[in-house]
């Protein structure tokens, strides 16, 4: 019960956070790489106040790990970063959230075939059904997804999916977590140099920037951390595909955004999918 707890936690900030960028972006509130950088720095000064809080509860006894993070984890949490606040200038929230956690579902389940892993008829059938949702989604049409924002949205999800198999391991999700944000520092000074002089900020873009990076982003992805020590990688790849329909209700409800044919029909085809795959876990071997 408590990983589901924490899945379903990280899931919904997970939407939360595509829902906030197309509130920020969509309404041009704040440029995109100024979106990323209070974001990043959001998320760090969170998560180096709750270590701090928690070592003075400790009696400031040592709780920290000497290494926590790393370095290729800090990089893909940037590139991801980054990305997905640039592919929200382009996209309507449960459209981005779709081709995002679609690209994250088929790299995770790639990585886990080529490390070996197994996938039993039932999984595949999964898998399939629900690429061939996210293929429906992006076929050409007039409502199509533009190029750009096809392009962005698929790095960042190969950027997450790569983040979140280098959290599979972590038995310290909040350090790991505040670490790997830290490291995003040297990144974040290379984007102001490129990027202060074309930006342009609000006050309600910056306090949607604060909300994605300190709540959504920060403590989110550190209570992911914690749930991935519940989920297998296939299983982790596909519930995140719940992502998308939150989105998409949080687009409808916050945003007015329309819930298309084409968008309620992609959705279920990748639910129906997830529910293949996660039927069959009883059956398979874990990761």
């Amino acid at each position: 019960m408590k990983g589901i707890f924490t899945t379903t936690l990280a899931l919904i900030a997970f939407a939360a956070n595509s829902i906030i960028n197309r509130l920020a972006l969509g309404e041009e509130c704040i440029d995109a790489a100024s979106f990323t950088t209070i974001r990043l720095l959001s998320g760090i000064v969170v998560l180096t106040s709750l270590i701090t809080i928690i070592q003075f509860k400790t009696n400031n006894k040592p709780s920290i790990k000497k290494t926590t993070g790393s370095w290729k984890a800090s990089t893909a949490l940037f590139i991801y970063a980054l990305t997905f606040s640039y592919a929200y200038l382009h996209l309507d929230t449960g459209v981005g959230a779709l081709i995002l956690f679609g690209t994250v579902q088929i790299t995770m389940i790639l990585a886990s075939f080529i490390a070996g892993k197994k996938l039993r008829l039932l999984e595949w059938i999964g898998i399939s059904t629900a690429f061939l949702g996210f293929i429906y989604l992006i076929f050409p049409q007039l409502n199509t997804p533009s190029f750009a924002g096809l392009v962005l949205m698929t790095i960042a999800g190969i950027s997450w999916a790569s983040y979140t198999l280098m959290g599979k391991g972590s038995t310290h999700p909040l350090q790991d977590t505040a670490y790997n944000f830290l490291r995003t520092l040297p990144l974040i000074l290379i984007l102001l140099a490129f990027s202060f002089q074309t930006a342009h900020i609000s006050m309600n873009g910056i306090w949607l920037a604060i909300l994605s990076g300190g709540l959504a982003s920060g403590l989110g992805y550190a209570i992911w951390y914690h749930a991935l020590k519940s989920l297998t990688a296939t299983r982790a790849a596909v519930v995140q595909l719940f992502v998308p329909i939150f989105a998409a209700l949080g687009g409808f409800i916050f945003i007015h955004e329309a819930i298309t044919s084409r968008l309620l029909l992609s959705s279920l085809l990748v639910l129906g999918g997830i529910l293949l795959v996660v039927m069959s876990k009883g059956k398979t071997s874990t990761t």
